[in-house]
């Protein structure tokens, strides 16, 4: 096996798939599921199931106090049946409402903090294979203390902790933080914080 390619890469060159049907097979709050029938250039026909993210991007927010310590929420996550940590997180209420308000609301509900400046500094597709999902990660400084909402029944009590950006490095590193926006967010602050805003 070689490790060369003869052409640049190209992620919009044409498909080697085409659409042949589509229809929805599930709605929810937060995304929708359609079937989808493709048909390949070996006319091989399979179906896929995919998941439509709505109202645009999820948010997430690395925030950064004063004292250069990051909010994480300790949140229960039925899927996994585990606790994680998180950073501040959410959706759209509507497509009307922007990304920065998105950001702004989900930390002060969850995290509890106001924010002085918000800047985007990533976006990333989450699961490319069955999904369109996006997130967009944002950089929050000059942050002042205001009250958390309790957002979830599954964690009707968001535990916020503190930690220092080498300390949630070590426990991306150990295991500890799973959490894939977390984990990128976490992993680009180590890099460095000065070139985010």
């Amino acid at each position: 096996m070689t490790s060369q390619i003869y052409r640049r890469f190209d992620p919009w060159r044409p498909s080697p798939v085409e659409e042949k049907s589509r229809r929805q097979i599930m709605d929810s709050h937060y995304f929708s599921v359609d079937k989808v029938t493709y048909q390949s250039v070996d006319d091989e026909t399979f179906d896929r199931s995919i998941v439509n993210e709505k109202n645009g991007d999820t948010i997430a927010v690395l925030a950064i106090t004063d004292d250069k310590r990051i909010p994480l929420v300790e949140q229960y996550r039925l899927p996994t049946h585990r606790w994680t940590l998180e950073l501040p997180a959410g959706h759209p209420r509507n497509d009307k409402e922007a990304p920065i308000d998105v950001a702004a609301r989900r930390l002060r509900d969850e995290a509890g903090y106001e924010a002085a400046s918000f800047n985007q500094f990533a976006r990333f597709i989450n699961t490319p294979s069955f999904s369109n999902q996006h997130t967009s990660l944002f950089y929050a400084e000059g942050l002042t203390p205001s009250t958390p909402v309790s957002l979830a029944p599954e964690t009707p009590h968001q535990d916020v902790r503190l930690f220092t950006v080498d300390e949630a490095y070590a426990m991306v590193i150990a295991g500890t933080i799973l959490d894939a926006k977390t984990v990128i967010a976490i992993l680009r602050a180590k890099i460095g914080l000065s070139d985010l805003h």
